[in-house]
């Protein structure tokens, strides 16, 4: 009796150690998706991630057919405009960033239509993540750098939503000497 005991205690010590390692392991990788800065996508579109072919494939057929994988794409959508900036080989150079990166979006400009989105409804002004820049004309537009976040208000409702890479990332992609 005492045979079928000790197997038994030593696979429920193996099991705590196997179940203890794995939730570590867990953790750590949260951690680090948690504190790696990424930018801002919309709709499945990601800056220096998504190219064109991504773009027209979520978003179908621009407005205006721009040649060239650099070239900047406008596309309706419910709620206004899109407009995709692409990384250009004077970016590149510019920022001195990995060439491999040229065609892929820079930056994506939603222009809302009779949006009726204030900074407060989206919880901005109390967001110290957020800074506030008010030219006193009626126009306000609060920056997120950290997450390339960039809301312009006019007459106090949501105009321009932008998606940027953030400063990190942009570091993380220059190239090196």
């Amino acid at each position: 009796m005492s045979n079928t005991h000790f197997p038994r205690a030593h696979a429920t010590r193996r099991h705590i150690i196997i179940a203890t390692t794995f939730t570590w392991v867990a953790l750590l990788l949260l951690h680090h998706a948690a504190t790696t800065t990424m930018a801002a996508g919309w709709n499945g579109i990601e800056p220096l991630k998504s190219r064109r072919a991504d773009a027209e494939r979520i978003l179908g057929k621009p407005l205006q057919n721009q040649p060239g994988e650099t070239g900047t794409l406008r596309f309706k959508v419910a709620g206004g405009t899109v407009t995709l900036l692409f990384v250009n080989a004077r970016f590149v150079a510019s920022k001195k960033i990995q060439p491999e990166l040229e065609g892929t979006v820079l930056q994506i400009v939603l222009q809302h239509e009779r949006a009726t989105d204030t900074a407060d409804s989206l919880g901005l002004l109390k967001n110290s993540d957020f800074t506030r820049e008010d030219n006193n004309q009626g126009t306000i537009v609060f920056r997120n750098l950290k997450d390339g976040l960039y809301y312009t208000f006019v007459g106090g409702r949501l105009a321009t939503s932008r998606f940027s890479p953030t400063a990190e990332q942009l570091a993380s992609v220059q190239r090196k000497g």
